[in-house]
C-alpha cells in the first residue's frame, strides 16, 4: 500500500507499478461482473443495512469454506470446520495469530515456534510478533542456485522442527518466489506434518496462480484429506478484483473444542474490527453461488492477469508474484529506473503490458547484467 502511494505521487515522471496488477494505464481492473452484481445489490430493495454477523455473512463463510475445500470435503460432512469473514488476507492472518495464541493446545498463552519460509512476505513475521508470537523461526525454501523451490531443504528442516509449532505454507502463488510445490511434493510434505505440525495455509488468489481453481487447493484439500488440522487464510482481493473491499476469510478445521475455538474467534473479532464489511462479501457470496458465474469471473481475471507475450526465464511459470532479484537489483530498479515493486524483489507479473513492457525488459536485463 505505500508502495502504491508512492507511486501516484510520481506517476507524472513516468514510473512503472510493478507491486500489483494494473491496466494499461496504471489502474485497477474492474471485472464486468463484479461491476453488475455491484449495482443489482445497490438497488436491491430487499437488502438492509444493519450490521452482520460477529464472524460475517454466513452465505459467504459457506460459500468460501467450499471454494477451498470442496463441497464434498470430509472436514465439511463430517461438521469439524468453520469458517470467519475478516478484514482482508492480511486480517485473516492476524486473526489465526491470535486464535493460535489463545487456544492452541488448551493454553492460554503460545509458547510457539512459528515457521516461516524463507524467503517470506515481509509482513508476515510482525503479524505473528504482533499477535504475541516471539518465536518465529524459518525453513528453507527458495534455492538461489538452481532458482527453484528446494523440497530437500523444505523437508529436512519440517522434520527437524520442534513437535506442535506452526508451520505456514503458500497453498499456491508463494510470495515472493512465485515457486510452486508438485503435488508429489505436497504429499512429502504432508506426511512430515503429521508429526505433530500444525499448518498454517495462505491462498491468496486462488484460481489465477495454475488458472485452476481445484490445483489451487489441491495442497489444503490433501491434508484435509489425511485428517490433519489446520488454518486457511484466503483473500478474494486479486480473483474477484475487489482490491478496496478487504474480503478474506479465515478456514478454520479442527478434531475437536470446535466451539469453543469459534467462541473464542468471536471475542477476538469484537476487539479486532467489531463486524468486517459487507457489500464485497455480498459479491464474492453471489458469485460463488453461480457455478457458470464463477467460471466466467476466473476466466476474465486470467485473461487480465496474463503477462503480454512469453514470459522469460526470470519468470518460470505464469504466476502471480515472481522474483529472483536481489536488495541492490531492486534498489537499481526503484531509484535509476524508476520501476516499482516490494523490496524484497516480489514483482506482480501481470503488471507488465505491451505500454511498459520493452523498458522493464530493458531495465531488468541492466538489473541483472549490471556490476551494481
Amino acid at each position: 500500500m505505500q508502495m502504491n502511494s508512492e507511486f501516484r505521487e510520481r506517476q507524472p515522471i513516468g514510473v512503472k507499478n510493478l507491486s500489483v496488477a494494473l491496466t494499461q494505464h496504471g489502474h485497477t481492473t474492474w471485472l464486468p461482473l463484479v461491476r453488475k452484481i455491484k449495482q443489482q445489490i445497490s438497488t436491491d430493495p430487499t437488502l438492509i443495512t444493519e450490521y452482520p454477523h460477529i464472524l460475517g455473512i454466513p452465505e459467504f463463510t459457506r460459500r468460501a469454506t467450499q471454494l477451498a475445500l470442496g463441497k464434498d470435503s470430509p472436514a465439511i460432512v463430517e461438521s469439524r470446520v468453520f469458517g470467519i469473514q475478516t478484514v482482508g488476507c492480511t486480517g485473516a492472518v492476524c486473526l489465526g495469530a491470535e486464535l493460535l495464541r489463545s487456544c492452541y493446545c488448551s493454553s492460554s498463552s503460545w509458547s510457539g515456534p512459528i515457521l516461516l519460509s524463507s524467503p517470506c512476505d515481509d509482513s508476515l513475521a510482525g503479524t505473528f510478533k504482533a499477535a504475541g508470537i516471539e518465536d518465529v523461526q524459518y525453513y528453507r525454501y527458495w534455492d538461489a542456485e538452481s532458482n527453484g523451490v528446494c523440497v530437500e531443504n523444505m523437508v529436512h528442516d519440517l522434520e527437524n522442527a520442534p513437535e506442535q509449532c506452526v508451520v505456514v505454507l503458500f497453498a499456491s502463488g508463494h510470495r515472493p518466489t512465485g515457486a510452486e510445490l508438485s503435488q508429489e511434493d505436497w504429499k512429502r510434505v504432508a506426511e512430515v506434518m503429521k508429526r505433530q505440525l500444525f499448518a498454517f495455509f495462505l491462498m491468496s488468489a486462488q484460481g489465477l496462480c495454475s488458472g485452476s481453481l481445484e490445483q489451487d487447493a489441491w495442497p489444503v484439500r490433501h491434508c484435509v484429506s489425511l485428517g490433519l488440522e489446520l488454518l486457511c487464510a484466503q483473500s478474494f482481493s486479486h480473483n474477484f478484483g475487489l482490491y478496496g473491499e478487504r474480503v478474506g476469510h479465515l478456514l478454520c478445521v479442527l478434531k475437536q473444542n470446535l466451539l469453543a475455538v469459534q467462541s473464542q474467534a468471536e471475542k477476538l473479532v469484537q476487539t479486532l474490527w467489531s463486524c468486517p464489511p459487507m457489500e464485497g462479501a455480498r459479491v464474492v457470496a453471489t458469485v460463488l453461488s453461480n457455478p457458470a458465474h464463477l467460471v466466467d469471473c476466473i476466466l476474465i481475471s486470467l485473461a487480465l492477469y496474463t503477462t503480454v507475450g512469453k514470459e522469460p526465464p526470470l519468470f518460470k511459470k505464469i504466476t502471480f508474484f515472481s522474483c529472483s532479484l536481489s536488495a541492490q537489483q531492486v534498489d537499481f530498479l526503484v531509484q535509476k529506473k524508476h520501476i516499482y515493486l516490494l523490496p524484497n524483489g516480489c514483482l506482480n507479473v501481470s503488471a507488465i503490458n505491451s505500454r511498459n513492457l520493452d523498458y522493464v525488459a530493458e531495465s531488468i536485463h541492466q538489473a541483472l547484467s549490471s556490476k551494481l
